[in-house]
């Protein structure tokens, strides 16, 4: 047997210790899981989804489960996904057998957020609140906890921090704010649950890419999102999140920099065009160039330095607030100034997203059924009429919104002997209704309870216009509405065009 060397004494010693430092941070983190997971709960959700293609329908029912957790004042956080559209939800304590009822008290569907309510009290007993961190760095380690895969026991994964992002929220496919990648495994269930590190919630889990496009690639809400929306509902209510409505273009060019009147260096953008009906519109114009926002310079590529990061410059405004206002440093006709752009939401993007807590909109009559265009709209037809996809893909670049705030399409047709010639009209847009131009789904409502011996129904793109005689709708109501169920003929409201904007467009 040959005798055990120095240098083989030195290895395991060295193991020893490791294997010793590698346990106890093990228990360690057993330790602080034991304690977070108090504060971690499982969520069943019944959730109704409307139904655009019959669009008085209730809409069909679904169940899923998500995960949410506790955080100061008895409120529970979770996704705004987990929880739209719900009918109910029952939450669960780990190791407790007992449901209890929550309800939304707040829903934040632009930042995936939502905040749930316990009626009994006693839900809470033995349960700890979590606190919320900050924004962890690159390559460090997170935690996630949740119920994937409709799993009953909680389950637990770590990961690495790989990006630190501003990156489209998928919930309402139009907004975009500051994301986290990371690499632990974030699946359908885990949605809602806490993203932990140092034993504080860093994040909240919520989307990530299907194994076709990405492996092991999760997205998080990070904490300054996650305070931002718990700010906002103090006054009792959510508000939205607010914008410049603008779109600037770098100034990376030096030949473009010096026909703006700017030396060669990496420092300021310029405004290629102004949402008509955002705040920003009374301020700032096409051509102008911005320097700094709120005393941060702007770089040539739109990004702005703040602490130790640079930043998008849209992240200046992502933390402001409805009635809030930036300050820019702009040049105007070789001219340099100061002006302050109050911030609002602006409302023409919504065309474009997912729409959640809404019923669809729709007008039925005399066998036609009339809705405003929408993303859901469009993702329930198959739609292939040139006009209906260049106002929906056009509706804003295209200041299409200025001249009719709803572009209202006929969308169906329920088969009657007094429209049974009209099938070629499907899927089209609606012009003018007895010579009144339509604007909103309103107009058509109102144009149709105007008293008229015919309702000749114009659309786009189409020569000859629909007729309907007023008395045989009349008589084909009843018949209509029992044969096909129409357990209502219009709702008119849930529409993506503010009241007030409606008042001043009108005018």
């Amino acid at each position: 047997m040959k005798s055990t060397t120095p240098a083989f004494l030195s290895i395991m010693i060295l193991m020893f210790f490791l294997s010793s430092a590698w346990g106890h941070e093990g228990s360690t983190a057993v330790e602080d899981i034991a304690m977070v997971r108090k504060g971690v709960v499982r969520l069943s959700v019944a959730a109704q989804v409307p139904d655009y293609s019959v669009p008085w329908n209730p809409g069909r029912i679904t169940r899923g489960t998500g995960t949410g957790f506790l955080i100061s004042g008895n409120r529970i956080l979770t996704n705004a996904h987990v929880s739209s559209n719900a009918r109910f939800i029952a939450v669960q304590k780990e190791n407790d057998s007992r449901m209890y009822e929550a309800k939304v008290k707040f829903i934040a569907h632009d930042c995936d957020l939502a905040i749930l309510e316990v009626p009994d009290e006693s839900f809470f007993d033995g349960m700890s609140p979590l606190s919320l961190g900050g924004v962890p760095s690159l390559d460090s380690t997170v935690t996630v906890l949740g119920y994937p895969i409709g799993g009953r026991r909680l389950s637990v994964t770590r990961g690495v921090v790989s990006r630190i992002d501003f990156r489209a929220y998928s919930h309402s496919a139009v907004d975009s704010h500051l994301t986290i990648q990371i690499d632990a495994a974030v699946n359908p269930g885990n949605s809602g649950g806490p993203v932990l590190q140092n034993n504080t919630v860093v994040g909240v889990a919520f989307q990530a890419f299907s194994g076709d496009v990405a492996q092991n690639v999760g997205y998080m809400i990070p904490v300054p999102v996650i305070k931002r929306f718990l700010t906002d509902i103090n006054d009792g209510r959510y508000d939205r999140y607010v914008d410049l409505s603008i779109l600037q273009f770098p100034l990376l060019n030096n030949a473009y920099r010096r026909a703006m009147g700017l030396a060669p260096g990496d420092y300021g953008v310029i405004v290629s065009s102004v949402l008509k009906t955002s705040p920003s519109a009374r301020v700032l114009r096409p051509g102008d160039v911005l320097l700094t926002i709120d005393d941060l310079p702007i770089f040539s590529n739109g990004y702005v330095e703040m602490g130790d990061e640079r930043l998008r410059m849209e992240e200046v405004v992502e933390r402001k607030y409805k009635g809030d206002s930036v300050r820019l440093k702009i040049i105007r006709e070789s001219k340099q100034m100061e002006v302050t752009v109050p911030l609002d939401s602006p409302w023409p993007y919504l065309i474009r997203g997912r729409r959640h807590d809404v019923r669809p909109s729709f007008v039925v009559f005399g066998g036609l059924i009339f809705q405003p265009l929408s993303y859901d709209f469009i993702n329930a037809s198959n739609i292939k009429d040139i006009n209906i996809l260049y106002h929906y893909y056009h509706f804003i670049d295209n200041e299409l919104y200025l001249k009719t705030p709803e572009i209202v399409v006929l969308s169906k047709i329920l088969p009657d002997p007094i429209n049974v010639y009209l099938r070629g009209y499907v899927n089209s847009i609606v012009h003018k209704i007895n010579d009144k131009p339509i604007r909103t789904l309103k107009d058509v409502s109102d144009a149709l309870k105007e008293p008229a011996d015919y309702y000749v129904i114009r659309l786009l793109g189409k020569h000859r216009p629909v007729i309907l005689e007023r008395k045989e709708v009349e008589e084909a109501r009843e018949r209509i509405i029992r044969g096909y169920g129409v357990l209502k003929e219009e709702h008119l409201g849930d529409s993506i065009v503010p009241e007030d904007w409606m008042d001043v467009s009108a005018k």
